[in-house]
């Protein structure tokens, strides 16, 4: 893995404006990400995951310090970085082929033509499983399909940074394992950088190469960082015995079991 820094977050900080007054959603974040690295984000619920997700995808300005990706600051959205929500956001009136050539046309319209962005679209469905799928809409395939047609309409724009809010969530368990599965070899495959967020220990270690483990909210930060020392391709069946495997899980359940027991020292 190239260990250069492709993201970094410098002492970022962030402040929401509310009817309430202002609320600190989280404090002195710093956070460097290497080209092709597989990151995690844990933590409890309202501990600032999904925000600090938002501000790498350039969705939120920070109220404070500064965001780069490949050395330039990030002061808005970009194509070099794509956005798996947990909805998977799909329009419900195009079909799959054209809910993921809308992105593709709006990236490359400018440098491809129409049977190359034909061709890209084809390609993206082809690589999360999908080519059968292709003319049908979202509400004739299943959820787990929703979400891997949004996952490839992030992938063929062929983003730099693939950034992912809870993809799995909503789903069952046998299609959260699966995807999880597919996930794994498509990254293997494109050599994305990969920052998501999770609540589940279990997947965090599975897909991740580090997992940062947030504190509570409000003004969450890093709290620690775990290094998942376990080679790839990764099968899960045999790490459930892995040694590192079960390291690194006891640690972020140790971690957020601490977090949880003690909210009110961490808030302090």
């Amino acid at each position: 893995m190239n260990l250069s820094k492709y993201i970094e977050v410098q002492g970022v900080e962030m402040v929401f404006d509310t009817k309430r007054g202002s609320f600190h959603a989280l404090r002195d974040i710093n956070l460097s990400i290497a080209k092709g690295e597989f990151v995690t984000l844990i933590g409890h619920s309202g501990c600032g995951k999904s925000t600090l997700l938002n501000l790498i995808a350039g969705l939120l300005n920070p109220s404070s310090g500064t965001l780069l990706c490949a050395d330039r600051e990030i002061k808005g959205p970009g194509p070099e970085r794509g956005v798996v929500f947990q909805n998977h956001s799909l329009l419900p009136w195009l079909t799959c082929f054209d809910n993921v050539y809308l992105a593709v046309e709006r990236v490359f319209a400018a440098t491809e033509s129409k049977q190359q962005l034909k061709d890209r679209t084809h390609a993206a469905l082809a690589l999360v499983g999908l080519s059968h799928a292709a003319t049908k809409r979202p509400h004739e395939i299943s959820g787990g399909m929703k979400q891997r047609v949004g996952i490839a309409r992030a992938l063929a724009m062929e983003p730099k940074v693939l950034l992912m809010d809870e993809p799995f969530g909503a789903l069952d368990a046998l299609t959260r394992a699966h995807l999880q599965d597919e996930l794994l070899k498509i990254v293997a495959k494109t050599q994305s950088t990969v920052v998501m967020v999770t609540h589940d220990v279990d997947e965090a270690v599975l897909l991740a190469d580090r997992i940062v483990m947030m504190t509570n909210g409000p003004a969450a930060t890093i709290g620690e960082i775990v290094n998942v020392d376990i080679a790839r391709p990764r099968e899960r069946l045999a790490l459930a015995n892995d040694a590192n495997y079960i390291a690194c899980r006891q640690a972020v359940l140790e971690f957020l079991y601490r977090k949880q027991s003690h909210p009110v020292a961490e808030a302090a």
